[in-house]
């Protein structure tokens, strides 16, 4: 990627802003000197279409003349007082960034004693409070509804919000962890290493730990495997491990899809699950509220 920060990119887009500028003025002065002689009428350029309409030599009209003049004075000064020339700040100092930064200044003044009130107050408490979880739901439709989508029931690879199944568990405690800090699962790929029958297999005794129908050599076969290659991260019982996030196999509840053929790739290829953080611009007392209204989703009667 371009260092457009670098000397090179800040004098090549400063030139070639006023060179085009420069460019299109000189156009239109050049455009703007036919005029006619009193008297003299408009003559053909030579063009024509659908048989009588042609192109004549008016003059463009003065007002239309004026506008694009106008236009060029309101670039120049645009340029004088905003960036737009290569890293040249403008004279008013402005930047995308300080405006972000000043706009959330104000809104925590006027929004941060709101979210402050409810900071120390204890989650299970604070689900049954409606103006709390109100200001939870508002924040989790806005940072959280891409990926866990607007109901919270998920997607493929984002986890439904609104069951009892957590992979870093479901504590209010918990809940909080993965808002403020993220969360970054990591299942290897075990294709190479086991091949593909040893893929087959595994998947199909993990697909009879929740009581589904499987080839039951396979599913025998498929154990010897799980005990040597997944027990270790999901437990001897494959009931998963909170601690490292490692999902519980035995519920018939899959992050990817619970089909043979995706539970076969997530064996085969592996999966890098990403959770970011937002406590860094969201703030605690911010994740505290979006905590209760996600931990309500799955304790509060519909």
């Amino acid at each position: 990627m371009a260092d457009f920060t670098s000397g090179f990119w800040q004098w090549y887009i400063t030139i070639l802003v006023v060179i085009s500028i420069a460019g299109i003025t000189a156009l239109v002065i050049w455009m703007s000197k036919g005029k006619l002689k009193v008297g003299e009428e408009a003559k053909p350029m030579g063009h024509v279409w659908d048989d009588d309409l042609q192109e004549l030599n008016n003059p463009l009209p003065k007002w239309w003349l004026n506008l694009f003049y106008l236009t060029l004075i309101f670039a120049v000064i645009y340029l004088a007082l905003y960036p737009g020339l290569g890293t040249i700040k403008g004279l008013l100092g402005w930047s995308e960034l300080g405006q972000y930064e000043n706009e959330m200044k104000k809104a925590d003044e006027h929004y941060g004693p709101i979210f402050e009130k409810y900071r120390n107050e204890n989650v299970t408490a604070l689900i049954g409070n409606k103006d709390a979880v109100k200001i939870g739901e508002r924040l989790y439709m806005t940072y959280c509804t891409n990926c866990h989508g607007a109901d919270a029931h998920g997607n493929s690879g984002f986890p439904n919000l609104t069951d009892n199944d957590w992979l870093y568990g479901g504590s209010p405690e918990n809940i909080q962890m993965s808002i403020m800090n993220g969360r970054g699962g990591i299942m290897p790929a075990w294709g190479p290493v086991i091949g593909q029958e040893g893929v087959y297999n595994a998947a199909s005794y993990i697909m009879s730990l929740s009581g589904r129908k499987v080839p039951q050599d396979a599913a025998i076969a498929g154990k010897e495997i799980f005990a040597k290659t997944c027990a270790g991260c999901h437990g001897a019982d494959a009931k998963g491990n909170p601690a490292i996030g490692a999902p519980n196999l035995t519920d018939n509840i899959w992050l990817y899809g619970g089909t043979q053929q995706a539970i076969l790739r997530s064996i085969s290829g592996g999966r890098q699950g990403k959770m970011p953080a937002h406590g860094d611009f969201l703030g605690e007392a911010k994740v505290h509220l979006l905590a209760t209204y996600v931990y309500s989703l799955s304790h509060l009667s519909p």
